[in-house]
């Protein structure tokens, strides 16, 4: 989900690589489409979904889709998400429902979905893109209610696991940390040196840093892990 650029497009690009065929789901169909035809010319199938994923009728019809096509689903990505920022006592109802929503809530409705395929086929592999926002107030951005919605969805990925470990299905999530994507186009070049000084490796990440970890959860290289969360932030966590 949210494949249509940044970091969903370079998730999709990476299973794409390894051999898959890929569902790109994204609101925008548009750009679903745009990345679809990319992995079309990397010898796989692909199909473009738009799809609102605040949404159990939209989430439920695009799972149908991607079964209807290629029976077996073996491996989810969830990965839509939003920010908005705003100090903790002032942000606006319409604003948290809205980043809960797609942040927390079509987490679940998506692997609610997906689990229903995968644990009838007793198999398949979940992937939630949270944060390391999930475990520290980053700083100098202002979003309680983004910071709250990732630690809930990491939560959510660990309560899964639980449940579903001994019914073939692993879930797992990947923490990214500060990533340039057009979702941090328009911070300022003051936060982006910020960040940069508050990393260990002295650089923001790149979608692309994060191919490696979506194709690893993703393979029988991780079949005996799940419930994990693979942090990927340069060591952002570390101080």
């Amino acid at each position: 989900t949210g494949a249509g650029q940044g970091i969903g497009r370079a998730l999709a690009v990476a299973l794409a690589e390894a051999g898959a065929n890929v569902a790109v789901v994204d609101r925008n169909g548009e750009t679903a489409k745009s990345t679809a035809q990319e992995i079309g010319a990397l010898g796989v199938e692909s199909l473009a979904i738009e799809t609102d994923v605040t949404q159990t009728d939209e989430v439920n019809k695009m799972v149908d889709q991607v079964t209807s096509k290629w029976g077996p689903l073996n491996i989810a990505v969830n990965n839509a998400g939003i920010a908005i920022r705003s100090p903790a006592e002032s942000i606006p109802d319409d604003d948290w429902d809205a980043v809960l929503n797609v942040n927390l809530k079509a987490v679940y409705l998506c692997c609610r979905a997906e689990a229903q395929v995968m644990l009838e086929q007793k198999s398949g592999s979940i992937i939630n893109l949270v944060s390391m926002s999930a475990q520290v107030a980053n700083r100098p951005q202002l979003h309680a209610h983004y910071n709250a919605s990732k630690a809930g969805a990491l939560q959510l990925t660990r309560s899964c696991a639980a449940e579903w470990a001994n019914r073939g299905v692993r879930i797992n999530s990947i923490s990214p940390g500060h990533m340039l994507t057009p979702m941090t186009e328009n911070c300022t070049e003051e936060e982006k040196a910020q960040w940069i000084a508050n990393t260990p490796m002295g650089r923001n990440g790149e979608p692309s840093d994060l191919q490696g970890a979506v194709v690893f959860l993703a393979s029988d290289a991780a079949s005996y892990i799940t419930g994990h969360d693979l942090v990927v932030d340069g060591g952002y966590t570390l101080w």
